[in-house]
């Protein structure tokens, strides 16, 4: 498969990916942390953020891969 095709084939997963975790990190934050004092509300914030990055590196690298000669 070629580099091109990887591209496609990863920013449609990911545009989908970051979509239905959006909806999840949205309902975790209005459901569970809505009564939390501010600190931990921040936390979650920042970490709830920063989280969706660790599941779609496989996913960058495997598109970033150089085609075979």
């Amino acid at each position: 498969m070629g580099m091109r095709a990887r591209k496609l084939i990863g920013t449609v997963v990911m545009i989908l990916f970051i979509g239905f975790y959006a909806l999840f990190a949205m309902a975790v934050a209005e459901g569970r942390i809505r009564d939390a004092p501010t600190l931990v509300q921040t936390l979650v914030y920042i970490v709830l953020g920063l989280i969706w990055v660790v599941p779609l590196m496989p996913l960058i690298r495997w598109m970033a891969k150089p085609d075979k000669a």
